[in-house]
């Protein structure tokens, strides 16, 4: 594995993949790692739902297109109409055909669910770099809501979508893009 500063310089957002399969073995070891996140009270919230399938993979993108698209044509204000003209696109694949999508839910109404799942998807996503592979979370992904879908992700109805992911192997790491200096509000000392 690679050290911890050359990880936290060199994770990228990867949306392009070669075709080769991750195995469920090495997504369990990852996960095995993920876990190690810090969560409120220790009560680590989070559940995880592997999809390691294309086909499947495309099905749930369809799904996600169709009720976005609904969203904006129901809210035009909607934060997503920016990607309106691309979604409508048949090719389009909101997991950029990913080999895989690792999603992070809990339980609905859970106080800190978002910071607890957040914390435990950036862990996966430098878990996975350090094993060399690329990750990139998808929010259009959150956007999945038919019963028969919920049924197949085996995601309990008093569940949600919090952070999914799409995972492989990367075909190109991207160049790092630059980053602001840390804006710092203040300092306040004894």
């Amino acid at each position: 594995m690679i050290d911890y500063a050359t990880l936290l310089k060199n994770r990228r957002s990867i949306r392009n993949f070669t075709d080769k399969e991750v195995s469920v073995d090495l997504i369990r070891e990852i996960l095995d790692d993920t876990i190690l996140a810090p969560s409120a009270s220790n009560g680590q919230p989070w559940k995880f739902i592997i999809v390691n399938d294309k086909a499947t993979l495309k099905r749930l993108s369809d799904e996600g297109k169709r009720n976005l698209l609904a969203d904006i044509e129901a809210n035009p204000n909607h934060p997503a109409k920016l990607y309106a003209d691309q979604l409508k696109i048949e090719e389009y694949n909101i997991f950029y055909n990913a080999p895989c999508l690792v999603i992070i839910a809990g339980r609905k109404g859970a106080g800190t669910l978002a910071v607890d799942c957040g914390l435990a998807a950036c862990y996966f996503m430098f878990a996975a770099a350090a094993r060399g592979l690329g990750t990139c979370w998808i929010g259009l992904g959150t956007q999945l809501r038919d019963p028969e879908t919920m049924a197949l992700l085996k995601l309990p109805e008093d569940h949600v979508i919090v952070a999914p992911i799409i995972l492989g192997y990367p075909a190109e790491i991207p160049e790092a893009w630059g980053r602001k200096d840390p804006e710092i509000l203040a300092v306040v000392e004894g």
